[in-house]
């Protein structure tokens, strides 16, 4: 259909303005031009779909984040051509890169879904973990992927895109692992200090390079990034890592050798909280309390004075903020801050205790000096367990509703979200599932998928599928089987009708009257079987033989959906019968055909016709009554003609009369004499 273009409301008539119209998952927009008198005028009509009956605020918001190419267009009165533009719902739906992460992650989904009644208690909470673990993965791998395709493509614009979906993806991992840690494990104080250290090793990788280069080096201890790595592996907690390295720098330096020795006994004695129950937090907060004081008297002590490096080192040691701060350049992020300021001056923090920590180190960290980004914001919302806000400012900043549409779900498996109903009825989950899975639709092969989500949204699920399923272009009859088979396992009649109309008349267009009487069928319409039915009579009557016999052949019950299929199939039994020399049969089912009326008027002729061969028989076949019978259908044909004037013109049709006459009258005489014998003897 083509969808009139509307000028934008309260636009200046005067200026140039924007005109669009509305698809089924995405918006065509250009500008208006004027004509020569002064007036404005749209210059394009858009072929589009006929608009879908469910667009919303939110989806023009997801729309208008992806404007994509122009295509130009031309008409009078104008200077140049405007730009028409392809404003899409989801445009990451169509970077092919980003494939493995809609395909790997529909099955943990459909996976999630089927377990979601096995297990209870801590056994369903791990299963939860790994789940979430399982999506992390998904996404690790395609941004590794993406990374990789950066790496390898020279063409600039590509690399750009590449580079710039690797970081978003990035960010995505780190705000699914964190929201891991504190919704889905739910770590107590203890445990949930280890797993924020690992989130920020994790994903604060940016030291790496580094310290692969002074590891590699041939004197470690002499390279002038020496003690920046140092720094690093003590604000990640990575004290192994640092007594390592800080007995290269002993080794080297003999003079200060109880220097680095009371150091290296200090962060070897350092208490950390462990996974398992081997202690309790008042056991650790007892043991950490004296460790600090022995750090602090060897700072008042004097004992590291005269290396700086050393004590620094300290100062961390003991949580000092400012000396933290002093290494913000290798720390790179406020969250990063934040967890070397709970690992050295709260180690047995409670979760709900973060969101307090969290604003200060990120007040304390960016010091007016910036603004906080939106991951920022995200990161912060987590931080205070607003899961709500989190989602709602992913949905905001993320370029697809992949994420937030896998996390909700996550979430609520995990009973976090029960109490939050939209106010217009569906829950947040089946809202952004919704979402997701009408992104998915549009896409020419991933909209299997959106089936899938679909099925798992029971208020409105049905709903939404049964009008996008609607709006799936049947480009092959494999790809309308597809369809047509998800729709009769979910016994959508109305769409199983609809498509195998649709696919009839396009075989039927073709000319494929084989095909199209299939698809007719399946769809039980019996007036396009019928019409389907007088074609293929029309055919056989124009070239004496029927195309597709192996469908008339076996119709079955199938031919009793319209008398006229119930004529064609029979009548095609006929030939199968008089090719068999089975004549006594063939005659009886063709004075059936005649006498049930129901075949129609203009194919009597062709009937009589058909017992020319059968009346001229050395054997008599017809009886005497039979003969009767035809005779008369013959003058019903003859008399009840409306055309009977033209059809007495016509010499050929008047010769088949007069040879129909003949020949039922000769088989009359046959006949009675025949029987006058039989009965005489």
């Amino acid at each position: 259909n083509t969808v009139p273009p509307q000028v934008v409301p309260g636009a200046d008539p005067s200026a140039r303005q924007l005109c669009f119209a509305w698809g089924p998952a995405e918006v065509l927009v250009c500008e208006t031009l004027f004509g020569r008198a002064g007036g404005s005028r749209s210059r394009c009509l858009f072929r589009s779909p006929s608009p879908s009956r469910f667009c919303g605020e939110g989806r023009a918001g997801a729309a208008a984040r992806a404007l994509t190419g122009s295509v130009a267009g031309t008409g009078e009165g104008a200077p140049s051509s405007p730009r028409v533009f392809v404003v899409r719902r989801d445009q990451d739906i169509y970077i092919h890169t980003l494939r493995k992460l809609f395909n790997e992650s529909h099955g943990i989904f459909m996976g999630l879904q089927r377990s979601e009644e096995e297990l209870a208690g801590k056994s369903r909470k791990a299963q939860l973990v790994q789940v979430s673990k399982n999506y992390r993965s998904v996404i690790r791998a395609c941004m590794e992927d993406m990374h990789q395709a950066a790496v390898s493509t020279r063409d600039p614009a590509l690399q750009g895109q590449y580079s710039t979906q690797v970081s978003i993806l990035s960010a995505m991992e780190l705000i699914w692992n964190l929201c891991e840690i504190l919704f889905v494990e739910a770590a107590a104080a203890g445990p949930l200090l280890l797993r924020l250290l690992d989130w920020v090793r994790l994903h604060v990788c940016d030291v790496d390079s580094m310290v692969r280069e002074v590891l590699s080096s041939e004197s470690p201890s002499k390279h002038k990034l020496f003690w920046n790595v140092v720094d690093v592996f003590v604000l990640q907690g990575r004290m192994d890592e640092a007594r390592h390295l800080l007995s290269k720098e002993a080794s080297a330096n003999p003079t200060s050798m109880n220097m680095h020795k009371i150091l290296d006994d200090l962060m070897k004695k350092m208490p950390v909280p462990s996974l398992g129950n081997t202690q309790t937090l008042t056991e650790l907060e007892l043991k950490w309390q004296h460790w600090h004081e022995e750090c602090q008297r060897y700072l008042q002590d004097g004992t590291f004075a005269s290396n700086p490096h050393m004590e620094s080192i300290c100062k961390i040691l003991l949580g000092d903020e400012d000396a933290i701060l002093e290494k913000k350049e290798l720390m790179t992020t406020w969250y990063h801050f934040l967890v070397t300021r709970l690992l050295y001056s709260h180690p047995t923090v409670k979760p709900l205790e973060l969101r307090f920590y969290a604003q200060s180190s990120m007040d304390l960290f960016l010091g007016g000096e910036s603004s906080p980004e939106p991951l920022d914001m995200i990161l912060m919302a987590a931080f205070e367990f607003e899961m709500h806000q989190v989602i709602k400012e992913c949905s905001i900043v993320l370029s697809n509703w992949w994420f937030v549409a896998h996390l909700t779900d996550l979430l609520d498996h995990c009973k976090l979200l029960q109490s939050h109903n939209l106010y217009f009825g569906s829950n947040m989950r089946e809202f952004l599932l919704l979402e997701y899975a009408s992104g998915l639709f549009s896409h020419h092969s991933l909209w299997q998928l959106g089936v899938d989500y679909f099925d798992h949204c029971p208020e409105y699920g049905r709903v939404y599928l049964e009008l996008h399923i609607e709006r799936i272009p049947l480009s092959t009859e494999q790809k309308a089987l597809k369809v047509l088979r998800i729709c009769e396992q979910r016994q959508m009649h109305e769409q199983v009708r609809s498509i195998c109309k649709i696919m009839a008349m396009k075989a039927l267009r073709n000319n494929r009257l084989g095909s199209a009487l299939s698809w007719s069928i399946r769809a039980k319409d019996a007036a396009f079987a019928t019409l389907i039915s007088d074609r293929f009579l029309k055919d056989y009557c124009e070239r004496g033989c029927f195309s597709d016999l192996d469908l008339i052949d076996n119709l079955g019950p199938s031919m009793l959906l319209s008398d006229r299929l119930t004529f064609l199939g029979k009548y095609r039994e006929f030939h199968r019968l008089y090719g068999e020399q089975r004549f006594p049969e063939a005659a009886r089912l063709l004075l059936t055909l005649m006498t049930a009326h129901i075949a129609p008027c203009s194919f009597w002729m062709t009937l009589l016709t058909d017992a020319l061969p059968l009346l001229e028989q050395k054997e008599v076949i017809f009886s005497a009554e039979q003969t009767y019978e035809l005779m008369r259908c013959l003058e019903d044909l003859t008399a009840g003609n409306p055309d009977k004037q033209k059809f007495q013109d016509d010499d050929v049709e008047t010769t088949k009369v007069e040879m129909l006459r003949l020949a039922l009258a000769r088989n009359l005489a046959r006949v009675i004499v025949k029987e006058g014998t039989v009965e005489g003897s």
